[in-house]
């Protein structure tokens, strides 16, 4: 659990990046603000919180008007917690 705690901050930066860029249209932002918000929400278990963000995460990266290079940083971001979820099994 502790490297979960450590990676945090660096995923959120990459998901407020992705939040914050205005070429990425408003409903993917969202989305992504969602993301961020139930990987933070502390009313679930680290592996609930891991799955949610996943979950929404894929969803964004099948919309077809996601910039490119958008999609790259979302699927680096699901490998990021993809493995982090193994580490807690």
């Amino acid at each position: 659990m502790p490297v979960l705690m450590q990676e945090m901050p660096e995923l959120n930066s990459m998901l407020d990046e992705i939040a914050d860029d205005r070429t990425v249209p408003r409903n993917i932002r969202n989305m992504i603000l969602e993301a961020k918000n139930s990987l933070n929400d502390r009313k679930f278990e680290f592996a609930v919180r891991i799955n949610n963000a996943i979950s929404i995460l894929d969803e964004v990266s099948n919309d077809p008007n996601i910039p490119v290079y958008a999609r790259t940083q979302i699927w680096n971001i699901v490998s990021m917690l993809e493995v982090a979820n193994e580490k807690l099994k």
